[in-house]
Parts: structure tokens; C-alpha cells; sequence
């Protein structure tokens, strides 16, 4: 069935730190969608047809459905577990959550609450890490599946340095991985990451099943941990002592490439800097888990003059917010730190478009450019008495958006569309 959906629209095209004109603004807009997908966006009056269902959300945004490149799903239930850094918080409270999701039922039922969750934030899409357990990424898969949203998901690959309730082998770790790629991968909006959670705790024989894998299905993502913690590079590196850096264990079994995700990438090494960017690997900044587990400032600035693309994400359970938009409300202030800006419509682009370019997505996801899949949020600048209070005295866009990005939260998510259904 095709419907209108009417209010101010608002989608990126170029990226606003390279192209002054990147994106698209109307006033009085509207997004026609038919069959989960977008028709056309553009003018209310050119759109609107008689007989045409209409959905009216003025005066909010509407912009393309946030996308979170690196996320938890185990770990929505030790979000806010205090007084730890990177290490001791895996063993003290990561671990034996995710020890849990052997048990019957417990992965399912955590995967409709996930999916609600990011819903109500806003979010879309998700890249996210399942726990060793084959039936947590079946879970979560099918009940993305069944909201028909687009899901990014490996079960983690880990044999050593965690309890034995979270380790399989590296002939386990391929065998249940290649399973569930041949099941879900690339079935409807589905597909799979192959996910060595990091080198602390993989051997190299399982890091080599990783890179068989990568071999094998070149088409999969890859996501991984690299360079989040001091005390995690170093533990690293005792385990890999013939490895340059952290980076070249990953380059060493095949991994790096425009499909892998690196995790936090905050202390690099120059070597490994140049190598991200010849082989167009992805970082990834996670600012609220960076300032909450004290792991460091991530360098947007020095690696995108590197040509060097990241994504942005809230990597809950370590993150502390599910919002894309409190996640770049931290990602500003640590960039501040840095002697760096985040512009608004920065920050818009890197949580929509951006990220879908890191994904290699940005023909389904990201945009609300024809032909892409209908996911939409619907944005309220005036949701709080204090947002609505400051957004007396906002004059432009940028302003607006910029309250949204400090002062908003999932009390700003006036609706989410998933394909073009509303989930709220």
C-alpha cells in the first residue's frame, strides 16, 4: 500500500565536512512510501494525491532511521555495571552475562527486548555481536526477521582467556558460524558477521578459521575489537609476540579490508594507521563506552585527514545510551577534548549516511533517496520542557538539530519506521 508520510525532511547526499550543499531540506516535505520502500521524497504539495493516505508529523523531522555500528546484544542486561575498565569489566560482569544466553528461551526473549529498544532510540540498523551461543544469533536474526529489519550479527568466535560457559573451538567457532552465514546471511534484510570478538581471546588457529571464513564469504562483514584499552594492547600483544602491532595480527589471517570493523581504534600506532587506510578498514568510535570504561579519546579528525572513514556507535553494554543521538552528544565533547568539531549536520550525516557508508550499505540504508528501504525516525526538537524552553530562541536548522544532539534522547523519537511500518 503506498502512504504519505508528511513533516520537515531532512537526508544527507555527500558528507557536510567535505561538500557544503550535502543535503536535502524541505520545509514542508514528505516521504511517499510503497512495499517498505521509498517512492520519492521531496515537496508535500508535488507528492500529494488524492485518496492518498496521508500520516502528518509537523512539525518534526523526519529524517533516514539511525544506524549503530557496533552493539552488544548479551550485554543489555549489565548496561551501567559499575567501576571497571576494559578487562576486569569483560571478566566481572560481560562474561557471566553472557554465559546466560545457553540458558532455553533467555535469547529470545533479550532479542525482542534489544529490538525494542533500539526502535524506541530511533535506530534502525545495528551491527551487532551475539555471545558465543549459535542460538543467540538464530534469536536475534529471527525476530529481526519478523519485524523485518535490516540486522548485521555474528555469533562471537572465542577459545581462550574467558569461562568455559562462553569458549568454543576453532573448529566450533567455524562450524557454527558457516551455518548460520549459509542460513541468514543475505536472507531478506539479514546478514552476517563473521566475529572473532578480539585477540585476546582467540588462538591463532581460531584467528585462521577467522580469515577462512572472510576467504570463503567475501561478501560478509567482519567485526572486532582493536586498540580500546592500554592494558588490553599490551595482554594483546604477550599472546602474538611475532606481531608488529595489534593491527597486523587481524592483516596477518586476512581479515582487514572495506568489510572489517575495528572496534574503538583509539591508541594506533602509526603503521597501523597508514595500513587502515590502504586497505580502506573501518574504525569505529564508541564514545560513551570510551569516556565510561576510561579508555581514550578517538582522533576523528587525524584519521579522516588520512582518508580513513569511521562509524560511530554506542556499543552498549560498555556504552551507556542506546541514542544515537546522547552518542553523538559525547562524541561532540570528546572531539572538544581533542581540538576537534562536531558539527550538527556532521553528526546527522555520520549517524545516517555516514554510517552507511561504512557498510557499504548507502543504496538501501541511510538516505531517504528513492528506492531505498523505508526506515525513518521521526524526530520532536520540543520533547522536554528544556528542549522546547531553548528551542524558543533557535533560529536554524543547524540550531535545531544541534538541541537534538546534546538535549535529545528516545524522549525525541516521535515515531520509527521500519520498512515503512511504524514500530511505535
Amino acid at each position: 500500500m503506498r502512504q504519505l508520510i508528511r513533516g520537515r525532511t531532512l537526508s544527507f547526499h555527500a558528507d557536510p565536512v567535505e561538500v557544503e550543499n550535502a543535503f536535502t531540506y524541505h520545509e514542508d516535505g514528505a516521504v511517499l512510501v510503497e512495499d517498505g520502500k521509498i517512492v520519492a521524497t521531496g515537496d508535500y504539495a508535488t507528492l500529494r494525491a488524492d485518496g492518498l493516505p496521508e500520516i502528518d508529523h509537523r512539525p518534526n523531522l523526519i529524517l533516514p532511521g539511525f544506524i549503530d555500528t557496533h552493539i552488544h546484544f548479551p550485554q543489555v542486561q549489565v548496561v551501567a555495571s559499575w567501576g571497571a575498565q576494559l578487562l576486569d569489566w569483560l571478566n566481572t560482569y560481560t562474561f557471566p552475562e553472557e554465559a546466560r544466553f545457553s540458558q532455553q528461551g533467555h535469547a529470545p526473549a533479550m532479542a525482542e527486548k534489544f529490538l525494542d529498544l533500539l526502535v524506541h532510540h530511533g535506530t534502525t540498523t545495528a551491527v551487532a555481536f551475539c555471545s558465543v551461543h549459535p542460538q543467540s544469533a538464530e534469536a536475534l536474526f529471527s525476530a529481526a526477521e519478523a519485524r523485518n529489519m535490516a540486522m548485521i550479527a555474528g555469533k562471537v568466535m572465542m577459545d581462550r582467556n574467558a569461562p568455559e560457559a562462553v569458549l568454543d573451538t576453532p573448529q566450533q567457532g567455524y562450524d557454527d558460524s558457516k551455518a548460520l552465514i549459509e542460513k541468514w546471511h543475505g536472507r531478506g534484510r539479514q546478514r552476517y558477521a563473521i566475529t572473532p570478538r578480539f585477540a585476546i581471546t582467540s588462538t591463532p588457529q581460531q584467528m585462521e578459521m577467522a580469515g577462512q571464513l572472510a576467504r570463503e564469504h567475501p561478501d560478509c562483514h567482519i567485526q572486532t575489537h582493536l586498540s580500546e584499552n592500554l592494558d588490553e594492547i599490551a595482554f594483546t600483544l604477550s599472546l602474538y609476540p611475532k606481531a608488529r602491532d595489534y593491527l597486523d595480527i587481524y592483516e596477518t589471517y586476512g581479515l582487514l579490508g572495506d568489510k572489517i570493523l575495528l572496534g574503538h581504534s583509539i591508541h594506533l600506532e602509526e603503521r597501523e594507521i597508514a595500513r587502515m587506510a590502504e586497505t580502506g578498514s573501518h574504525p569505529v568510535f564508541c564514545p560513551t563506552s570510551n569516556l565510561f570504561l576510561g579508555s581514550g579519546l578517538f582522533d576523528e579528525g587525524g584519521l579522516r585527514a588520512r582518508g580513513i572513514r569511521a562509524g560511530i556507535a554506542t556499543d552498549i553494554g560498555g556504552g551507556t545510551s542506546y541514542s544515537m543521538l546522547q552518542t553523538m552528544n559525547e562524541g561532540y565533547k570528546i572531539l572538544q577534548l581533542r581540538g576537534q568539531k562536531l558539527h550538527p549536520f556532521a553528526a546527522f550525516h555520520w549517524a545516517t549516511r555516514g554510517n552507511a557508508l561504512v557498510l557499504g550499505m548507502e543504496d538501501r540504508i541511510g538516505t531517504l533517496a528513492a528506492g531505498t528501504d523505508a526506515d525513518l525516525v521521526v524526530l520532536n526538537s520540543r520533547a522536554t520542557p528544556a528542549m522546547t524552553l531553548r528551542m524558543e530562541r533557535a533560529t536554524t536548522l543547524a540550531e535545531e538539530l544541534f538541541i537534538l544532539q546534546i538535549m535529545g534522547d528516545d524522549r525525541a523519537i516521535a515515531q520509527t519506521y521500519v520498512a515503512g511500518k511504524p514500530m511505535l
